[in-house]
């Protein structure tokens, strides 16, 4: 597993409030832009790659899915660009929110021992050790079957998710 580095992932995520930041944020928002002035679920995916040369974030899908799916969700009113697109407004937040999730699939691929995108049981109490370092003492079997929330066996990403945001998951290696 290739070593995160978590400074240059900050760096490139600008989502504080001093103008400074908001002038980063603005124009790593109008370089991911078509010139429409919303980011579609595909521009943010090249702006990572091609602009923020974020490879190990590039390679998350599920946290960018979920960073995208929050983030176009914060402004319901007035919004012109429909559910399908991220505006200038929700950028700050689909920053901090793709940080965060990227940390929780970091999280979650290092129990997810054979890289099937799920966490079987054994998995889970095999990473017992790591997962009490980010969370704290935990009784796996009781843990994981409160996680599986439709009870089909795995803990999938989006589980893990809900739980690690309960448990304000973090890692030990990380930048906060």
């Amino acid at each position: 597993m290739p070593e995160i580095n978590w400074a240059d992932i900050n760096a490139k995520l600008p989502h504080g409030r001093s103008d400074e930041e908001k002038a980063k944020r603005k124009a790593l928002f109008d370089s991911f832009d078509n010139g429409n002035g919303m980011l579609s679920l595909a521009e943010i995916d090249k702006g990572i790659r091609d602009v923020l040369h974020l490879d190990a974030v590039f390679d998350a899908k599920p946290a960018i899915m979920r960073a995208f799916q929050i983030a176009k969700s914060v402004v319901k009113s007035n919004k012109k660009s429909g559910d399908d697109f991220i505006e200038w407004k929700e950028f700050r937040f689909f920053l901090l929110s793709l940080r965060q999730y990227f940390e929780y699939y970091e999280a979650f691929t290092r129990i997810d021992d054979n890289s099937d995108h799920r966490i079987t049981l054994q998995e889970f109490i095999a990473a017992k050790s790591k997962i009490e370092q980010w969370v704290g003492p935990i009784k796996p079997e009781a843990e994981f079957k409160a996680i599986d929330k439709n009870h089909g066996g795995f803990i999938l990403f989006d589980e893990f998710c809900d739980w690690a945001i309960k448990k304000n998951l973090d890692l030990e290696d990380d930048i906060d």
